[in-house]
């Protein structure tokens, strides 16, 4: 194909470098995608033939490579994971493979690593700047990491499992996607919704009716374990049927079972990291991490899940005790995992006058992106935002805002996809279009996706304030992407390790309860009241609540993401449900009334993304995140001298230099486990 004729062979010539989606098709990525690794391959053949080497012609000529190939890919990726079609899945399961190949001969190349491995052990005479100094140190690492010191046999063997562990990938996200289609809970009545508004039943009704279920009502699968109806509907017998369904996702004995798929994933994956010289996947990984190894991750993890299990028992008492007042004579109340949402929100009514369903009216997404989101960001920083509707997106649903700096200059673009649909895999997520960089000058273009039901035509999004949280969440990734004032790509924005890149996201979530912030956004969708203060008091109170749940299932998906990675070379897995069993009898964990937030055959994060042997990074990422709210309440919260100092000393830095220094320049020291455990109430 041309370069006339093909939208990634050339940068875009739209503002922001904005890709050009009006004119993509489906036809272009495969051409592009073999283009750009044939582009690529000439690049790094250009390095590697240069007599002499130097820091410029080897690190940052790497830099610049692969420029049609990386447009293609940012794309791509965003659109099968935002907007998916069997087209797209086509091309996921070619590419994959020859992308896992086309990396390898890159990172295996010996002539390029021992150009890489020249520069690294002559560092210190080379007078580096300590963004070029990082920067080196990655590539290094990164070489190091992908296998360039094993010996050439060890190579050829890692390209080969490397190669398959992409196709496994790529077919556990596409079972996954479609047994989360089939999970969707079909319900014949009206009547059967009691508990749900008015809104929440129409969108169950505009969803079957968009599946062709006339009269019918559509309650869609969520990627996690249960759903966020649970906690209204008054029907049991459906609550229940909800709950089984949701643990049953991709475990079915069908075609889109992903069970032989994942042990398979986990087999080579502790072959792989045998070839390294580690005794399992997950010290593979963890090496290259802050935490450095599983040992230390059990450290924190252990104490905590103890008191998280007692705390998940002694709330289970509390809401036996709110449940026997609904049953008849004689009936024992013993709750099960389809009962703890609902009976939470009578317990937290009754408890703290906390009525989450009420909540929801002062909770309108427009509101809360406007004046809550934006509003925080604009106070914290002085960004200003300008939603630009003439600029055209993957999807009629992703909104483009411009992003502008206090002075007025350009900063950025934000893309916000919120809505959930067929097409969309579960969760929610921020990537970049465009990565901000120096080297040519481009400004950051990214995306946060979130999966809100969509109410029908004309009537209002009102979010739960688990979704306001998401919002807010995955804002606070985009902000990263968005301060970042980097030199080069490869360090550009959330460019971190892995068990640090959920730190800014969480300490974004700070500003949903500041009384600034609440008072500007929560307001009444019809009558434009404000937030009730008793509520908010309430909240504030409330803060420890059902954490001995919520820490329990989040602990519980962490302790299995790390059985699978802890398997060693030629363990062998023949049933999945019982290895689930054993791991989380292991560390205490198994209580029925509380699964685990994801099981194996539906925890997309380390089977289908790239979160293996890195799910603990959420409480290890928690740990700063506690602390640096503590630091914003003692200095001043929302103000612009406090964001310029978390802007400058953290955040603009993306991946330039060690992520633990970057948290002691900012905090000037390292931190603190203390404001976490306080937090959660342990």
């Amino acid at each position: 194909m041309s370069t006339e004729t093909n939208p990634f062979f050339s940068r875009s010539t739209l503002e922001y470098e904005l890709p050009p989606f009006a004119l993509i098709t489906d036809k272009d990525y495969l051409p592009a995608f073999y283009a750009g690794c044939e582009e690529q391959l000439r690049e790094i053949a250009a390095i590697v033939a240069q007599p002499e080497v130097t820091f410029e012609n080897t690190i940052v000529a790497m830099e610049k490579s692969g420029q049609i190939l990386g447009r293609m890919l940012r794309v791509f990726y965003n659109i099968s994971s935002s907007d998916t079609s069997p087209a797209l899945d086509a091309i996921e399961e070619e590419i994959a493979p020859k992308l896992a190949a086309h990396q390898d001969s890159i990172s295996l190349n010996p002539d390029l690593f021992a150009r890489i491995k020249k520069l690294n052990d002559e560092k210190d005479s080379l007078h580096l700047n300590e963004e070029d100094a990082w920067l080196l140190h990655k590539y290094y690492n990164d070489f190091v990491h992908a296998g360039a010191d094993l010996s050439p046999s060890d190579r050829t063997a890692l390209m080969a499992l490397n190669e398959e562990l992409s196709k496994l990938e790529a077919q556990f996200s596409k079972k996954l996607l479609a047994d989360s289609k089939e999970s969707a809970v079909v319900v014949d009545s009206r009547a059967e919704l009691d508990g749900l508004t008015d809104n929440q039943i129409a969108a169950c009704e505009a969803a079957a009716r968009d599946r062709g279920l006339q009269g019918k009502y559509l309650i869609t699968a969520v990627n996690f374990s249960g759903h966020p109806l649970l906690a209204s509907l008054t029907n049991r017998a459906l609550r229940e049927k909800i709950m089984a369904t949701s643990l049953k996702k991709s475990a079915k004995g069908d075609e889109n079972d992903t069970r032989s798929t994942l042990v398979a994933m986990a087999t080579l994956r502790a072959k792989r990291a045998a070839l390294f010289g580690f005794k399992n996947h997950a010290e593979y990984v963890t090496s290259a991490q802050t935490a450095k190894n599983p040992g230390n991750i059990h450290a924190m993890l252990r104490p905590i899940a103890a008191s998280a299990r007692a705390n998940a028992e002694l709330e289970a008492a509390e809401l036996e005790t709110q449940m026997s007042a609904s049953l008849a004579e004689g009936e024992t109340a013993h709750i099960e995992s389809w009962d703890w949402a609902f009976y939470t929100e009578k317990v937290r009514q009754a408890k703290y006058n906390l009525d989450s369903a009420a909540m929801r009216e002062y909770f309108e997404l427009e509101r809360v992106l406007h004046d809550g989101v934006f509003f925080a960001a604009n106070k914290l920083f002085g960004l200003t935002f300008k939603e630009r509707p003439d600029l055209i997106t993957y999807h009629p649903e992703a909104r483009a805002f411009e992003v502008f700096n206090e002075d007025g200059s350009k900063l950025g673009l934000f893309i916000g996809d919120f809505y959930t649909r067929d097409s969309k895999r579960g969760g929610a997520w921020m990537n970049n279009l465009v990565d901000q960089n120096f080297l040519f000058g481009q400004l950051p273009v990214v995306c946060n996706n979130l999966n809100i039901s969509k109410p029908p035509a004309g009537e209002p999004t009102l979010l739960t304030l688990d979704e306001t949280t998401t919002l807010f969440h995955e804002f606070g990734h985009a902000l990263h992407g968005l301060l970042s004032d980097v030199t080069y790509i490869r360090t550009s924005g959330t460019s971190v390790e892995r068990d640090f890149v959920e730190f800014p996201s969480q300490v974004n979530e700070m500003w949903i309860l500041w009384p600034e912030v609440l008072d500007n956004y929560a307001r009444h969708y019809i009558t434009g009241e404000k937030f009730p203060q008793a509520w908010r008091s309430s909240l504030d109170a409330a803060e420890t609540f059902n954490q001995g749940f919520e820490t329990t299932s989040y602990l519980a998906a962490a302790v299995l993401d790390l059985a699978w990675h802890e398997l060693a070379a030629g363990e062998e897995v023949d049933d999945v449900l019982a290895f689930e069993k054993a791991a989380l009898e292991n560390y205490g964990l198994l209580y029925p009334p509380v699964p685990t937030r994801y099981r194996s055959t539906y925890f997309s994060h380390i089977f289908g993304g790239g979160y293996s042997a890195g799910y603990y990074g959420y409480m290890w990422s928690e740990v700063l995140d506690a602390d640096t709210v503590d630091w914003f309440k003692e200095s001043g919260g929302l103000t612009r001298a406090n964001g310029d100092h978390f802007r400058h000393q953290l955040l603009s830095r993306g991946g330039s230099i060690d992520s633990a220094q970057l948290f002691r320049n900012f905090r000037g020291r390292d931190a603190k486990s203390e404001p976490l455990i306080k937090r959660r109430g342990l």
